[in-house]
C-alpha cells in the first residue's frame, strides 16, 4: 500500500475532459432537499377502492356523493327544461329520470363495469346538440309550450337510443381500448387535467381542522355536508325574513331557496318507466349531433377514470376495462334514451374530486349513493326539498372539488421525465391548445347552438362544434398525436416502463384484484352472515 500510495503522490493524474452533464434520469431532483420516489398509489388515503368505512360512515359519506351529483342534475334540469317549453312539473319530473338513469349506470359501472368507485352523472357535452333540438321547434306551432317540451325530449330519446350503438360498437369490440394504447403519462397530465380545468365555468370545504383535534375526522371526511347545511340554513333565514324582496330577479333567482318551486311541484311517488313521454322521434340531423356528444362524453369519461383510479388507491385502468366501461356506457345511453332523460351520462368530475377531498376511495360508498340517488328519484317531494339548496352553493363546492382532479392530472408527470425539453412542448402545447380553443369555440357560439363551424352540412357542424368545445377531448387529440409523432431521445422519458404492465390485464397482479370479476360476495355482505 506504502508504495502505490508514494507512487500515485509522484504522479499526478493526467488532465480531465470535461464532458456535459448527462441527462438526469426522470424525476431527478437538482436541489438539494429531499426527494420523493413516484407514487403509484396515494398513501394518505384511509380508505383504498377494497376497504370500507363503518356503515354509518359509509351512510353519510354516499349522502356526500348524492348531494354533489344533485346539484348537477338541478342545473343542467334548471337551465334546459324553460328553453324547451317545460314548466316546474317538467322540471321536477326530468330531475327524477336524471337521478334515477345516474343511479342505475353508476350502480352498472361500479359492479360489472370500470369496477372505479365513479357516480355516472349528467354530461354537459351534450348541450350543443340539446340547442340545436330547442332551435329546431322554436318556430314551428304547438298547442302549448308543454307540447314543445314533449316533442323535445322525444327527439332527444331518438337521437340518443341511435347514439348509444356508438359507443357500444366502440367499447365491446374493443376498439376503445386499443385507442387507449397510445396514451402515456405524458399524455394523461393534460387530459386529465383539463377534465377538471374544463369545467371551470360550472362553478370552500371548510378549513376548521385545528378547531380541535377530535374534530379532525369528521370535519375532513364530512366538510362538505357541514358547509352545505350551514350556507343553506343562512340562505333560508335570509329569505324568510325579507333580506331578498327588494333585489333584482336574478339575485332571488341564485339566493332564495323558494325559487326552484320544485318542492309544490313534484309528486309524491313516481316510478321512471320506458317510453313515458312518448314514441321516440329519430331525426337524422340531430343523430349525428348526439353522436358526437356520446364520443366526447367517452373521451371524458376515460380521463376521469383514470383520476378515479389515482384518488381511490388502485393502477391505471387497463385497455380493456377502458372499452367494457365504454361499451356499458353506450348501454346506459340506451336506457336513458328508453326512459326519456334529458341528456347521456359520464363519469362525473365533481364525485371524484371528492374522493380525494375525503381521502376515501371506497367503492361500497358510491354504491350506497345509488340507492339514495334512486330512492330520491321515485319519493320526488323529498328529492325537491334537497334539490331546493341554492345553485351557487354547489358551484362553491365546484371550484374545489375540479381542481382536486385537475391536480390529479400533474400528478401522472412523476412517471415521466419532467426535465425533458420534448415533454415540456407536448404538454404546453397540448394544455394550451385544450384551453384555448374549446373557449373559442364556447365564445362563437349563439344562444341557439349555432357554434363556429357553419357549412351547409348540418350533422357535420353539429359533431365538429361538439368536439372542439371539449378541452379534455382537444388535450386527447392533440397530446396522443404530438406524443406519438415525436421521437423520444430515451424511452424512459415518456414513461413507459411503468405505463405499459397495465395495458394488459396479465401485466400487474393488482389489475386483477382492482378490476376483475365475478365479484367477491363478502365485500357487500359482512363475514359473519356468510
Amino acid at each position: 500500500m506504502g508504495e502505490t500510495e508514494n507512487h500515485q503522490h509522484h504522479h499526478p493524474p493526467p488532465p480531465q475532459v470535461v464532458a456535459p452533464p448527462a441527462a438526469p434520469p426522470p424525476n431527478f431532483a437538482l436541489s438539494r432537499g429531499p426527494t420523493w420516489t413516484p407514487a403509484e398509489q396515494l398513501h394518505q388515503l384511509q380508505y383504498c377502492i377494497h376497504s370500507n368505512p363503518s356503515w354509518p360512515q359509509a351512510l353519510l359519506l354516499a349522502f356526500q356523493h348524492f348531494i354533489v351529483n344533485l346539484g348537477t342534475t338541478v342545473l343542467i334540469a334548471s337551465t334546459m327544461v324553460p328553453r324547451m317549453g317545460g314548466n316546474h312539473g317538467d322540471k321536477a319530473r326530468v330531475i327524477q329520470v336524471l337521478l334515477f338513469m345516474s343511479g342505475i349506470n353508476t350502480l352498472l359501472q361500479t359492479l360489472i363495469g370500470s369496477r372505479l368507485p365513479t357516480v355516472m352523472g349528467v354530461s354537459f357535452a351534450y348541450t350543443l346538440p340539446l340547442l340545436s333540438i330547442i332551435n329546431d321547434y322554436t318556430d314551428e306551432a304547438f298547442g302549448t309550450e308543454h307540447d314543445r317540451f314533449v316533442r323535445g325530449i322525444r327527439t332527444i330519446q331518438g337521437s340518443l337510443i341511435v347514439a348509444s350503438f356508438v359507443n357500444i360498437i366502440l367499447g365491446y369490440s374493443r376498439a376503445w381500448g386499443e385507442l387507449t394504447r397510445f396514451f402515456t403519462p405524458i399524455v394523461m397530465v393534460p387530459v386529465v387535467c383539463l377534465v377538471g380545468l374544463g369545467l371551470f365555468a360550472r362553478g370552500f370545504p371548510l378549513y376548521l381542522k385545528r378547531v380541535h383535534s377530535r374534530a379532525h375526522l369528521i370535519l375532513e371526511r364530512f366538510a362538505l355536508l357541514i358547509c352545505i347545511g350551514i350556507v343553506w340554513a343562512f340562505a333560508a333565514i335570509l329569505t324568510v325574513s325579507g333580506a331578498y324582496n327588494n333585489v333584482k330577479t336574478a339575485t332571488k333567482l341564485s339566493c332564495r331557496t323558494d325559487r326552484s318551486y320544485l318542492m309544490s311541484s313534484a309528486p309524491w311517488i313516481k316510478i321512471p318507466y320506458p317510453f313515458q313521454w312518448g314514441t321516440p322521434i329519430f331525426r337524422a340531423s340531430h343523430v349525428f349531433g348526439m353522436i358526437g356528444a356520446a364520443l366526447v362524453s367517452s373521451a371524458e369519461s376515460t380521463a376521469t377514470f383514470f383520476a378515479a383510479a389515482r384518488l381511490s388507491g388502485a393502477t391505471a385502468p387497463p385497455a380493456h376495462v377502458l372499452s367494457r366501461s365504454i361499451g356499458l356506457q353506450g348501454i346506459g345511453m340506451l336506457l336513458e334514451g328508453l326512459f326519456g332523460s334529458l341528456v347521456g351520462t359520464t363519469a362525473s368530475v365533481e364525485n371524484v374530486g371528492l374522493l380525494g377531498l375525503t381521502h376515501i376511495g371506497s367503492r361500497r360508498v358510491v354504491q350506497i349513493s345509488t340507492g339514495f340517488m334512486i330512492f330520491f328519484s321515485i319519493f320526488g317531494k323529498f328529492g325537491a326539498f334537497f334539490a331546493s339548496i341554492p345553485l351557487p352553493i354547489f358551484a362553491a363546492i365546484y371550484c374545489i372539488l375540479l381542481g382536486i382532479v385537475a391536480a390529479c392530472g400533474i400528478t401522472f408527470i412523476q412517471f415521466a421525465n419532467s426535465n425533458s425539453m420534448r415533454n415540456i412542448y407536448v404538454l404546453g402545447v397540448s394544455l394550451f391548445l385544450g384551453l384555448s380553443i374549446p373557449q373559442y369555440f364556447v365564445m362563437n357560439t349563439t344562444g341557439d347552438g349555432h357554434g363556429p363551424v357553419r357549412t351547409n352540412a348540418g350533422w357535420f357542424n353539429s359533431i365538429l362544434n361538439t368536439f372542439f368545445s371539449s378541452p379534455a377531448t382537444v388535450a386527447t387529440i392533440v397530446g396522443t398525436v404530438l406524443d406519438n409523432t415525436l421521437e423520444a431521445r430515451q424511452v424512459d422519458d415518456r414513461g413507459i416502463p411503468w405505463w405499459k404492465p397495465f395495458q394488459h390485464s396479465k401485466g400487474d397482479a393488482r389489475t386483477e384484484e382492482f378490476y376483475s370479476y365475478p365479484l367477491r360476495i363478502n365485500e357487500y355482505i359482512p363475514t359473519r352472515f356468510l
